[in-house]
């Protein structure tokens, strides 16, 4: 097992359900819980792009019924991963991460399950790895990118805040440090150095560690032009609380930024 041959090797336990097997060098993983018809939506929009990966969705135990596996099956999902243990998003991509590299993987493109980004732009982010990339950070602030009807809350805490640290944190200018829509070599993946399979990391702050991480240690890193839209109207789609939850990423981002979870 290659996981375990790794100095630091910690993943939650969790259930494969696959549907077909591997068909490419890449895949792309969808995180989710109870996204509903979103996921729906986003599998309808995968299914017209050329992907150049297997699709992935990683669940941290959803109720809604929208990962019913028929419904997955007639979206081209090749495989579902269900969380069955402790933690949010961190131990979702420690799951998701360590299961695509026992599969033989070459790298992994990552994006939320919630029917926001740009899915397009998915083949841009494999093209990235092939070309030997190690950490793809997709942007909407740079020349191609879009942030569309981006509530004014997320982009004064992005710009202030979220970026600023970052960038000084990790000595790369970042521009988009809060988008989920990135892309991870196998080798950055499998880095003793990074160490990411450590059940420190159970939420939001393993991206903001591996952004960090990659460009602090010299792996190649890029930003390349994706596009995030919310809705007009009504409520926010985000899983971060508006109080608990922002307090709770500015102190993992922070955490971050003053090397709280580097490799002893």
């Amino acid at each position: 097992m290659i996981i375990s041959n790794l100095k630091y090797h910690d993943v939650p336990n969790y259930d494969e359900f696959s549907f077909k097997p591997k068909e490419h060098n890449f895949c792309v993983v969808l995180f989710v819980i109870n996204e509903g018809n979103k996921l729906i939506s986003q599998l309808d929009r995968m299914l017209n792009v050329d992907l150049k990966a297997d699709v992935i969705i990683a669940d941290g135990g959803s109720s809604d019924g929208s990962t019913e596996h028929n419904v997955l099956i007639s979206k081209g999902v090749n495989t579902l991963l269900v969380k069955q243990d402790t933690g949010k998003l961190g131990s979702q991509m420690r799951m998701a991460y360590a299961w695509a590299l026992e599969r033989g993987y070459e790298g992994v493109v990552v994006i939320d399950g919630n029917n926001k980004d740009s899915v397009g732009d998915i083949p841009n982010f494999v093209e990235k790895l092939v070309e030997g990339y190690d950490h793809v950070q997709g942007s909407r602030f740079i020349p191609g990118g879009k942030a569309i009807n981006t509530p004014k809350s997320r982009l004064l805490g992005l710009k202030l805040l979220h970026v600023p640290v970052m960038r000084i944190a990790s000595g790369f200018k970042y521009t988009d440090t809060t988008n989920g829509f990135r892309a991870y070599s196998k080798k950055l993946l499998l880095s003793d150095n990074i160490a990411l399979f450590r059940s420190v990391f159970t939420g939001y702050e393993l991206h903001y560690y591996l952004a960090i991480e990659a460009a602090k240690q010299g792996f190649n890193c890029i930003e390349i032009p994706v596009s995030r839209q919310y809705p007009k109207t009504g409520k926010t789609p985000t899983k971060i609380s508006p109080i608990k939850g922002n307090l709770n990423v500015i102190v993992k981002l922070f955490s971050c930024a003053f090397s709280k979870y580097k490799v002893k």
